[in-house]
């Protein structure tokens, strides 16, 4: 009778095979029996996973990466990892190991952002970062935000979302929507964006009063998807400003904003930790 050891693949042959599939594949197939338990372990696969630039991004994070393989590595990279002298976040998708970038609130564009009249900046014990922005009071509420498209994923479809939160006395942030942007090259994704608070008891009436403004917008030539905010797994909310496709070549920078300056009404309690750039979903 054929020794049934014999039709089993060499361990670096299934390693070698398994670092063509996914971070997700790996894992499930390292339930399958001990021998692909042991291959799923290898750093020749997950070297295949990790970023090409991953030397450089360490050589930037705030703080030692401690690792004893790769595999190790790139599940600490899953994790995020502080870098730029605190300025930016960077992770891995688990399932993908496409990349993931924060940006804080320091890294982006705030019109009259130096100005304490306007905005103050403060630290929380839930961010991520060392600061955040806190609008105090302003009717021109503009944020910028941009990035080289070569830090990321090629071949991939991401999107950018702000990340807020919302001050206890916010206010005039629901009077009229915003427009929201993304733009790579020729490409350019607009809509508009509610910053409202959930659980408001005025959120019906809000709908109706946008509904109406929304219909006055597009007769204007103004389209695109209404979004509003929604929860993060951190305690944070986000609001998606657009998507787009990252082909991986020499794309230049994508350039992402949150723009209300229509009305002339005062506005206030909204508070920006960043812009996060990941794969759309």
């Amino acid at each position: 009778m054929e020794d049934k050891k014999s039709n089993i693949l060499p361990e670096d042959c299934i390693s070698h095979i398994l670092s063509f599939t996914s971070p997700r594949a790996v894992s499930i197939s390292s339930l399958v029996s001990s021998i692909y338990q042991s291959a799923s372990e290898s750093d020749v696969i997950w070297e295949k996973f990790l970023p090409s630039d991953y030397q450089e991004i360490l050589s930037r994070s705030v703080s030692p990466v401690p690792f004893s393989s790769k595999k190790e590595l790139y599940f600490r990279l899953c994790d995020s990892i502080l870098m730029d002298a605190g300025l930016k976040t960077f992770s891995l998708e688990k399932s993908t190991s496409k990349k993931c970038y924060i940006l804080s609130a320091r890294e982006l564009s705030i019109t009259w952002g130096n100005f304490p009249l306007y905005w103050t900046w403060k630290s929380l014990p839930q961010s991520r970062f060392a600061e955040v922005a806190e609008l105090r009071t302003i009717c021109w509420l503009e944020i910028h935000g941009k990035m080289n498209t070569r830090m990321l994923s090629p071949n991939t479809t991401y999107a950018a979302y702000l990340i807020v939160k919302f001050a206890d006395r916010a206010y005039g942030l629901d009077s009229l929507p915003a427009d929201i942007s993304v733009e790579v090259r020729n490409y350019h994704s607009r809509g508009i964006a509610y910053l409202r608070r959930h659980n408001n008891q005025k959120i019906l009436l809000e709908h109706h009063c946008f509904s109406n403004h929304s219909n006055v917008l597009n007769s204007r030539g103004i389209q695109g998807d209404r979004r509003v905010p929604s929860y993060r797994n951190d305690g944070w909310m986000e609001i998606e400003l657009g998507e787009f496709f990252n082909y991986g070549g020499d794309d230049g920078d994508v350039k992402m904003s949150l723009r209300e300056v229509k009305g002339s009404h005062l506005k206030g309690g909204l508070i920006i930790e960043g812009i996060e750039v990941r794969p759309k979903e």
